[in-house]
């Protein structure tokens, strides 16, 4: 039986300080898996459990102080596994985060055939990727954060892709409310690799609503249209003069049902946006404003993109953690990553990992308040 077949109780079971009386972990069981609780001294805590890296609450503050769940997901592991939609709810997803066109690529003259499980298509790491496998855990702290280190091995032909893939993912919650996502990998053979976080956001609180009133601005001049397949077209577009230009801060839905095709395409926006700065070195990604708790939220990465997705296929009949629907357009994510299809478009930045190179980026999420 596949590693991934679990079932779901909570128990607490212990609890470690850091060395630092700012941050605390807490380590409980999800029965045959667990859940981390990272917490600093403002009240702001992370939960993750070490089935798919998920991170299934983010508690902050408002502006009054006042403490609200901004994470979309679920209470009990039964159903992250047994809820009819299985939207990624906070998860790691790889391999390769995103689309492959058709479930092909070709390295060195060799093509592999992935699960095609979006459509005609290769989405997220496929029938079970890493959202869906279990991590072993590690509990971390030091002086100012609490972490957790969680890795997992990707064995060569899983889900079609070569090579024994070591992947390694860490959590760590600082004392300003940042919470970073470091992630590592090595293997084997030549392997497509794109790890993302998938975490979908409300700042008004889970179950609040839709994010259509939160203001965003992306670091972004371009981003790459795509087909009916929802797969980039290959084009690197300008966003000046489109909806698509969120370079200066504007309403999530002041432009989502203007007549334009890529809109049609995404049934609102569920794109990647190429972000200004070098790959490899760290810069502003984005920046969301929700103006009745005042919170922000503010992302840097080293990766190249990042997919800005509203909550398109929520439906309203999944229910959160509070009780209340998961309404169209109830969250929305900012997964940072390298392009959609890129082992496929030798336009794109690489993708590629071979043998003695390290895959090694980070991503930050600040959260503050205005």
């Amino acid at each position: 039986m596949k590693n991934w077949i679990v079932s779901a109780c909570f128990t607490a079971v212990l609890v470690l300080h850091s060395q630092s009386a700012s941050a605390e972990l807490n380590v409980e069981d999800f029965d045959s898996v667990q859940l981390f609780t990272l917490s600093n001294s403002h009240g702001m805590t992370v939960k993750v459990t070490n089935y798919g890296a998920i991170v299934t609450s983010i508690l902050v503050p408002d502006r009054n102080g006042q403490l609200e769940d901004v994470a979309l997901g679920h209470n009990s592991l039964e159903e992250y596994l047994n809820a009819d939609e299985k939207p990624f709810f906070g998860a790691v997803v790889g391999r390769y985060g995103n689309r492959i066109a058709k479930g092909l690529f070709t390295i060195d003259g060799k093509t592999y055939h992935l699960a095609t499980n979006n459509g005609e298509n290769h989405l997220h790491g496929g029938q079970f990727g890493f959202d869906k496998v279990v991590w072993t855990a590690k509990p971390l702290s030091a002086d100012g954060w609490s972490g957790v280190e969680l890795t997992y091995l990707s064995s060569d032909g899983e889900e079609g892709y070569p090579g024994n893939l070591q992947a390694k993912v860490t959590y760590k919650l600082t004392d300003d409310n940042l919470l970073a996502v470091e992630y590592q990998a090595t293997t084997d053979k030549a392997t497509p690799i794109n790890l993302t976080q998938h975490t979908y956001f409300n700042l008004k609180g889970e179950g609040e609503g839709t994010i259509l009133d939160h203001q965003l601005m992306l670091n972004a001049r371009h981003y790459t249209p795509v087909d009916q397949g929802m797969i980039p077209t290959g084009e690197i577009a300008p966003v000046a003069g489109t909806p698509f230009d969120f370079t200066q801060a504007k309403l999530i839905g002041r432009d989502i049902n203007l007549d334009h095709e890529q809109l049609k395409l995404g049934l609102g926006y569920d794109h990647n946006f190429v972000l200004e700065g070098a790959s490899g070195e760290m810069k502003l990604a984005a920046e969301v404003y929700e103006p009745a708790s005042g919170r922000v939220l503010t992302i840097h990465t080293e990766e190249p993109g990042v997919q800005f997705y509203c909550g398109n296929f929520l439906s309203g009949n999944l229910q959160g953690k509070s009780g209340k629907p998961y309404v169209h357009r109830g969250g929305f994510c900012l997964e940072t990553q390298h392009y959609p299809d890129s082992p496929n478009q030798s336009a794109f930045p690489t993708s590629i990992l071979r043998p003695g190179e390290v895959y090694k980026t980070k991503t930050t999420f600040t959260f503050s308040t205005r």
